[in-house]
């Protein structure tokens, strides 16, 4: 009886004893047309993850030896920029959708254990200086360091403790702490909450406050939108600007902080997995947050080799966040002195 080779020969190779790599599908056979519509980045960038994730992803130690490196990536790739296993890429390189699937996930956890050499706020006193200089040009926001946001994005429902990541759509959810430069680099990204926290309590947990409390906010602050308190690190709008200063001041806010908004669309564009297009992410909550987080740094990267450019809007549905802007008002009187110091110094 014939055995379909296809898929037959992908497992054994994937499981089985022998050392032979995969590699019907090599990237110099293919145009950059091809890499850049089937697995969304120029021949270049792919290079460099090769590169970058090669010696990791042939460990010995892993299952997947017998699938190339080269070959992981290309899968990954394709899952994360269009959201499905079900393409023309798998008959491509020859490998079934379960391979894929693995492929995903050593990928995604390479990727995670590189998030803090790609996804970090800046410590030298000239890169912070002229982090500010850069967020200044955007609307005259002096001292800014960053612009926090939170973002939710679907799962399906977990096995345990499902009525936490219910968020206030009914919805379940992962809400995902952001902050970002003025190009739309990722300084902080905390991709595992659950969907039914609101953001000003994501915020009051994540490990950004604690940075910013204990080393970070020297001569500077994040600026966030009504959903989060007003803090000595953090500006928020003014509920209702009465003075011409106040006015002058929320329009620079909001010119300032649109840029995580702009960061938001620019992910969900060119990372479909998490647009909800596709369906909601098909992992327990906590690979699915590896993936979010393996998507922000691959965002970085990309930003790194000049992929700057603002992509359009999705028509997916990753959900911005979803507070009710009621606004919070801070009790601290001295994150109060510090945004009416701001308001006479830089705005009256």
């Amino acid at each position: 009886m014939a055995v379909p080779i296809a898929v037959l020969d992908c497992d054994l190779l994937l499981y089985g004893r022998g050392h032979r790599t995969l590699d019907r599908f090599k990237l110099e056979d293919v145009t950059d047309e091809y890499l850049v519509s089937t697995y969304g980045f120029p021949r270049q960038f792919i290079c460099y993850l090769v590169d970058l994730l090669g010696a990791t992803l042939s460990r010995p130690t892993q299952r997947s030896r017998a699938i190339s490196p080269e070959t992981q990536i290309l899968a990954a790739l394709g899952f994360y920029t269009s959201g499905s296993f079900q393409t023309r890429m798998g008959d491509a390189m020859g490998i079934s959708q379960a391979s894929m699937s693995r492929c995903v996930a050593n990928v995604t956890e390479a990727l995670v254990e590189r998030a803090s050499q790609f996804i970090h706020f800046p410590k030298d006193e000239a890169t912070v200086q002229a982090l500010k200089d850069d967020f200044y040009a955007l609307a005259g926001m002096p001292g800014v360091l960053g612009v926090v946001d939170c973002t939710h994005v679907a799962i399906k429902a977990p096995n345990a403790e499902d009525l936490s990541y219910v968020n206030r759509k009914g919805l379940h959810s992962l809400n995902c702490l952001m902050v970002c430069d003025s190009r739309g680099v990722l300084l902080s990204a905390e991709t595992h909450w659950p969907g039914s926290l609101p953001d000003c309590a994501v915020l009051e947990q994540a490990a950004l406050t604690s940075q910013f409390e204990t080393e970070l906010h020297k001569d500077g602050w994040l600026l966030g939108d009504s959903s989060f308190l007003l803090r000595t690190w953090l500006m928020t709008p003014l509920h209702i600007p009465e003075t011409p200063a106040e006015y002058r001041y929320n329009m620079a806010h909001s010119a300032t902080h649109n840029v995580i908004e702009r960061t938001f669309r620019t992910i969900r564009s060119r990372f479909r997995c998490l647009d909800g297009s596709k369906g909601t992410l098909q992992y327990s909550p906590e690979k699915s947050s590896h993936i979010i987080l393996a998507c922000c740094v691959l965002h970085n990267i990309s930003l790194q080799h000049g992929l700057d450019v603002w992509s359009a809007p999705a028509t997916g549905h990753m959900e911005q966040s979803e507070e009710e802007y009621e606004q919070m008002e801070s009790v601290d009187s001295e994150a109060c002195r510090v945004r009416q110091e701001l308001l006479l110094t830089h705005f009256s």
